[in-house]
């Protein structure tokens, strides 16, 4: 488990405290967990107890001892201990190296969605304007696969609303997106944060390594690529580890470079379910379009470990690349879903 997962089983453990009503507090968008200080024990800790007290109105080691019962049974955690006023230290079970790629591919385009807004409604308000109502729709997806319901309403109203209002004011583009292209003027609108003005020129569809968008793109077909690739060589992915471990054979520098460059894959990776509670709670597609760039980028310099290379023969290790390289196509594919953007297969 990764500290990105460990801090959303951590905040999971934290929404169901407040929907069961053993805790009255506003849930934090996100729980910070490091490795223990001198006087913690186990893999990681958080105050999270401690920064949840005074609003909860409860001494912090009562939290602690509530969040400690629910996070006992969460799965990939082997233990949990309250120690000093209230801090949370949590040991991990065994990792299972291929339980990041084996999750995404089984839950497909709903990897990364979450109950954290279960059950709230908002209701986004914005005015007239196209990279507004671009900006609207992003987010409306964002916030449903966090759990929430939301619609848009256009134009001015003073009306009084049971959900949460969000008052969506970009700032607008300068000229008329549209002779980009549908996917193009998307991402041209997107990817600025609301408070920035976007760009509208060429680049947005050159197809070089110094547009992003591209960077993206390619980098999906590149899985698909690569699932055909591997098909043909009668290759199945079956995630595991990416490492070779058959010292007998000699494994070169393409595959010790393969599990090194899998690093920043899994990182970007497991960061997605995070990135999109902050995406939707901030209000902030942009989020979203910047890590897909980190994503492609790890993927695009993952790619070539993942197929036999030379003389080397399939192994378990190549067949772990192919599933986490597949895995990062998912993620792509749906990503670029949630900005209203389609992912070729290829290109």
């Amino acid at each position: 488990m990764t500290p990105v997962e460990l801090s959303r089983t951590v905040l999971r453990a934290v929404c169901r405290a407040v929907d069961d009503g053993e805790l009255s507090v506003v849930v934090p968008a996100r729980v910070v967990v490091e490795r223990p200080r001198p006087g913690g024990c186990g893999d990681y800790s958080t105050n999270v107890a401690l920064q949840l007290a005074g609003p909860a109105g409860r001494p912090p080691r009562h939290v602690a001892e509530l969040l400690s019962r629910r996070l006992c049974d969460s799965p990939g955690i082997a233990g949990v201990e309250v120690t000093g006023p209230g801090f949370l230290n949590l040991t991990l079970a065994d990792d299972d190296p291929g339980s990041l790629a084996r999750e995404i591919l089984a839950r497909g385009g709903e990897y990364g969605g979450s109950d954290v807004l279960a059950g709230q409604r908002y209701e986004i308000r914005i005015p007239y304007e196209v990279r507004a109502e671009v900006v609207a729709d992003s987010l409306r997806r964002l916030l449903a696969t966090q759990g929430a319901q939301a619609h848009i309403v256009q134009g001015e109203t003073a009306e009084p609303s049971a959900a949460h209002v969000v008052n969506l004011r970009p700032v607008p583009a300068p000229c008329d997106p549209a002779v980009l292209g549908r996917d193009a003027s998307r991402w041209a609108l997107l990817v600025p944060a609301a408070h920035d003005r976007p760009r509208i020129d060429d680049e947005h569809l050159a197809q070089r390594e110094s547009n992003p968008l591209f960077r993206i793109r390619y980098a999906h077909a590149r899985t698909r690529a690569l699932t055909r690739g591997a098909a043909a060589l009668g290759l199945t992915a079956e995630p595991g580890d990416v490492r070779d471990h058959d010292t007998a054979t000699g494994a070169g520098d393409a595959t010790r470079d393969g599990a090194n460059a899998a690093a920043p894959l899994y990182t970007a990776l497991s960061a997605h379910p995070q990135t999109l509670t902050l995406a939707a709670t901030h209000h902030a597609p942009d989020r979203l379009a910047r890590h897909l760039v980190v994503v492609a980028d790890a993927l695009l310099g993952f790619q070539h470990t993942v197929l036999p290379q030379g003389e080397e023969k399939p192994s378990a290790a190549h067949r772990a690349r192919l599933a986490l390289a597949e895995a990062a196509g998912v993620v792509l594919a749906g990503g670029l879903s949630l900005l209203g953007i389609d992912a070729p297969e290829h290109l």
